[in-house]
């Protein structure tokens, strides 16, 4: 399913015809995508009934995340960023909500943009609580990966993430970092990662991912992975498809 990690568990899957429309896939795609996903354990059938959404909190607890970076570089590509901004705000109400905050509480805010081979892939917003990576705008995050950081210099170990997933339209500012016209499908990626610090857990990113998908329309989302984060999946799954279709071009 596409838009699985807006799914609640137990909801039933739109019907075949909802999704070869919304699609514009054919109705053998759509039965083996089902197929796949109840293979890989994301849905189950009831028969008369419907195809329904499995429960993942096993899965959110098996989490483990990779850089980015590191995907596309055992894509056998050059992996490169390019950092926007990076400053200290205040967290508005939406940041004090995912992460956990009160207000007053500041965040480090930053913005990437990361390439394969030198093509934008993907643009990368992103909030820290402060208070937990106190001096974090000091590194040059261009050359230095954001987990190596927080794993390295501030003892997080990565637990765990809350994401979400939908096809959005390419606007304005977002055209112009990832090179694509207005109105070009893009994969979005909201999500809340957690990590522990001493002991504690606590919600330690919230980030927000804008991925080219004009090259990759048929990525399919079945082929998820279950110890990987939002972030780095989709990530790999673009790489891949990009790969395979440089082969077969050349």
């Amino acid at each position: 399913m596409l838009d699985s990690g807006e799914l609640e568990a137990n909801a039933p899957l739109p019907s075949e015809r909802e999704l070869m429309l919304s699609h514009d896939v054919s109705r053998i795609t759509i039965r083996k995508a089902i197929e796949e996903l109840e293979q890989e354990g994301y849905v189950y059938k009831i028969q008369g009934k419907g195809t329904f959404v499995k429960g993942d909190q096993k899965r959110q607890n098996l989490i483990s995340i990779t850089s980015c970076t590191e995907d596309v570089k055992r894509q056998g590509m050059t992996a490169t960023r390019k950092v926007l901004f990076n400053c200290i705000i205040d967290a508005d109400r939406k940041r004090q909500s995912r992460l956990q905050l009160i207000e007053g509480d500041k965040v480090f805010n930053m913005a990437r943009i990361y390439y394969a081979d030198g093509e934008p892939i993907n643009h990368t917003t992103v909030y820290l609580p402060y208070k937990l990576f106190p001096g974090i705008e000091a590194y040059d995050f261009s050359q230095c990966s954001l987990y190596g950081v927080l794993e390295e210099d501030y003892g997080v170990k990565i637990t765990r993430a809350e994401r979400t997933l939908e096809a959005v339209l390419a606007y304005e500012d977002i055209c112009r970092y990832l090179n694509v016209n207005a109105g070009v499908p893009l994969i979005l990626f909201n999500c809340v990662t957690y990590g522990e610090i001493k002991g504690r857990e606590y919600p330690i990113e919230n980030f927000k991912c804008y991925y080219r998908s004009d090259r990759f329309k048929s990525v399919s989302y079945t082929h998820l992975r279950a110890h990987e984060t939002g972030r780095n999946l989709v990530c790999r799954l673009l790489l891949e498809k990009k790969k395979k279709t440089y082969n077969t071009t050349k």
